[in-house]
C-alpha cells in the first residue's frame, strides 16, 4: 500500500506537468491557426490602433454615436443573444428578436450562432476542459482574450492524447476532469483532451434562415456601418464610432 501510495505521490507531479504543457500546446503553439483566427486577431488589433487615434480626432458628436451604439449593440448582446436566444427566457414577435439579434451583430462578438453556441457550451461544461473559456481549466490568459483567437477550441474537433507509465490513480483523472482508457489503466494512462463543437447545440437557430444569414455574413454588417460613418462625420465617427463602442 505504501509503494502505491509513494508511486502516486510521484507521478501527479508529472501529470500536472503534462497537463500544463498539453493546454499550451493547444492554446497556442501546437495548434494550427485558421482563417477565423486569423482574422479575430487582425480585427481586435486593428481596433486597438484606432484607440490610439482617439485622443486627436475628439468632438462631441462622435462621443455621442460611440455611445449610441455602445447601448445598441449592449442591449443587442444581453437581451439577445443573451437571455433571449442563449436560455429563451422569454419570446418577442420575430421582428422584433430579428432586430435585437441584429444589433447585437454590431458589436462584432459574433454571430448568433456562434455567440449562443459557446455560451450554452460554457454552461454545459462549466470549468472543465469542454468550456470554451474557463479560467479554471486553460488559465487565465485562454479565458480573458485566447479563446477569441482559437475557432477551433469553440466549433472544431480536437484529440489531444499524452502518455504515462503509472499506477492507478483514477481519481485525479476525475478531479481533472479527463478520461482516462480503462485498457491502460495499470501500465500507462492516456490523458484525453478533447472538445466537440460544430455549431452542434444551436439547431433551434440553424432552423431559422434568417440566423444563417446572419451567421455568413456578420462581419460585413460592421464594415458597412464603418463606411457609414466615415461617410457621415469623417475620421472621429469611424474612431470613436466603430473602436470605443466595441
Amino acid at each position: 500500500m505504501e509503494k502505491k501510495e509513494k508511486e502516486e505521490a510521484e507521478v501527479v507531479p508529472m501529470l500536472e506537468w503534462y497537463f500544463w504543457l498539453a493546454k499550451w500546446r493547444v492554446q497556442l503553439f501546437g495548434r494550427q491557426w485558421n482563417f477565423f483566427d486569423v482574422t479575430s486577431v487582425i480585427v481586435v488589433s486593428v481596433l486597438h490602433c484606432l484607440a490610439l487615434l482617439a485622443p486627436f480626432h475628439f468632438n462631441w458628436g462622435a462621443v455621442w454615436v460611440a455611445i449610441a451604439l455602445n447601448s445598441i449593440s449592449g442591449v443587442g448582446i444581453t437581451l439577445s443573444y443573451h437571455r433571449n436566444l442563449a436560455h429563451k427566457s422569454f419570446k418577442l414577435p420575430k421582428w422584433l428578436e430579428y432586430f435585437f439579434a441584429y444589433c447585437a451583430v454590431l458589436g462584432l462578438q459574433g454571430s448568433p450562432l456562434e455567440w449562443v453556441s459557446t455560451h450554452r457550451n460554457h454552461h454545459q461544461f462549466t470549468d472543465t476542459w469542454s468550456d470554451p473559456h474557463s479560467p479554471i481549466a486553460k488559465g487565465l490568459w485562454f479565458s480573458h482574450i485566447g479563446w477569441v483567437f482559437d475557432y477551433r477550441s469553440r466549433f472544431g474537433s480536437l484529440k489531444l492524447y499524452c502518455n504515462v507509465i503509472v499506477g492507478s490513480f483514477s481519481l485525479y483523472l476525475s478531479s481533472c476532469n479527463l478520461a482516462c482508457d480503462d485498457r491502460y489503466r495499470k501500465k500507462e494512462v492516456r490523458i484525453l483532451l478533447h472538445y466537440e463543437g460544430r455549431l452542434n447545440n444551436v439547431g433551434d437557430l440553424k432552423k431559422q434562415p434568417y440566423y444563417i444569414f446572419l451567421h455568413y455574413t456578420y462581419l460585413f454588417h460592421s464594415v458597412a456601418l464603418g463606411v457609414l460613418l466615415y461617410v457621415v462625420g469623417g475620421l472621429p465617427f469611424l474612431v470613436w464610432g466603430m473602436d470605443l463602442f466595441h
